[in-house]
């Protein structure tokens, strides 16, 4: 079989998104949802609770039958998803059941019979899933198995249509093929996990607030009863699998925003102990060094300078089959805010 006949699913993945002018012939199936429920882009970044289940002869395959729970990830207006602090990104693509044996004949047979695919595909696709290296669509293995097939995060980052490979069965108890890049796994839900995990916002606590002065320390802090571990448990239903992601506060960078000033301590990476993410500021400390902040050196004019701050978040995971913490690239997660600094006014008489 040609390499493009096996690369339909990608192909018409693509055709979702591009001009209608550059379609080719496959336009036809390209909007066409698969029975069991599930979506081409049934991906992670909705941001939306989702399901996955089977019932009988039937898969909901929502999501790529992912099931996510959220109910310990960070809630709120102001929270963010955490960026790797490396080039590592969670997968964009993956696979996953999403078929039983009636549920693809009844997605490739409306095809075939349009037509639109053409002679040549048709029949290949047909002597592969029903009439030759699987007789109708296997479904003499009904309930012993389900045909797998590519799923897309919705946000489409790159990568997205790098799964390219044909829809294909597994037994229930078997692994999927070793040639397949992003099978799930319990430590592939736990990367798509990672793209779930959701963490407070961080503007900090400043005294002054708002407005500082030139050579004054500015004492910085954050509500550390925001600042906790949070997760996200991935699961997929029809093969007993499961992960849970997990994110913890480590550090707090303040980045002053101009090369004239000093940080506290002096890398500008405050570090987290116990509950605590700086100190806030008490009267009677006004002559002491703060232990998380900034000096300004120059003032700031008649605009402001954009203090960042940034929490990394050290994130593991443990699953099914994996007990003991594995370790995932740290996350980092941070927002600007203005800090207006002005100089020192005296008064001679």
């Amino acid at each position: 079989m040609s390499a493009v006949s096996w690369s339909f699913r990608s192909v018409s993945i693509a055709l979702v998104v591009v001009a209608a002018s550059l379609l080719s012939p496959l336009s036809a199936v390209a909007d066409q949802d698969p029975p069991g429920g599930g979506s081409f882009g049934g991906g992670s970044g909705s941001g939306t609770d989702t399901s996955g289940a089977v019932d009988g002869d039937t898969v909901s395959a929502t999501a790529g039958g992912i099931v996510f729970d959220r109910s310990k990830n960070g809630h709120g207006g102001s929270v963010g998803a955490v960026r790797a602090a490396t080039s590592w990104t969670p997968p964009a693509c993956w696979y996953a059941p999403k078929y039983t044996p009636e549920q693809l004949k009844a997605y490739l047979e409306p095809i075939w019979a349009a037509g639109s695919t053409g002679d040549a595909w048709d029949s290949e696709q047909r002597k592969h899933y029903a009439d030759g290296d699987y007789k109708d669509f296997n479904k003499a293995n009904t309930g012993k198995g389900y045909w797998w097939d590519s799923y897309v995060n919705q946000d489409f980052p790159p990568g997205w249509d790098s799964c390219k490979e044909p829809i294909f069965w597994v037994d229930k108890g078997d692994p999927p093929p070793p040639r397949i890049k992003n099978a799930v796994t319990p430590e592939v839900l736990a990367e798509l996990a990672y793209a779930e995990i959701r963490v407070p916002g961080t503007k900090v606590s400043l005294a002054p607030e708002g407005t500082t002065k030139v050579n004054l320390p500015t004492w910085s802090w954050l509500d550390a009863a925001e600042f906790k571990p949070v997760s996200v448990t991935a699961s997929v239903p029809v093969l007993g699998i499961e992960a849970t992601t997990t994110a913890e506060p480590v550090s707090l960078k303040i980045e002053p925003g101009t090369a004239d000033a000093q940080t506290y301590p002096a890398s500008g990476v405050c570090e987290i102990t116990g509950d605590r993410i700086g100190e806030a500021y008490a009267k009677g400390k006004a002559g002491e060094t703060p232990p998380c902040g900034v000096k300004y050196l120059r003032s700031s004019g008649d605009g402001s300078y954009k203090l960042r701050a940034t929490i990394t978040w050290k994130i593991h995971w443990t699953g099914t089959g994996v007990p003991d913490a594995r370790n995932l690239p740290d996350g980092t997660f941070g927002a600007d805010q203005d800090v207006v600094v002005q100089e020192i006014q005296s008064i001679n008489r």
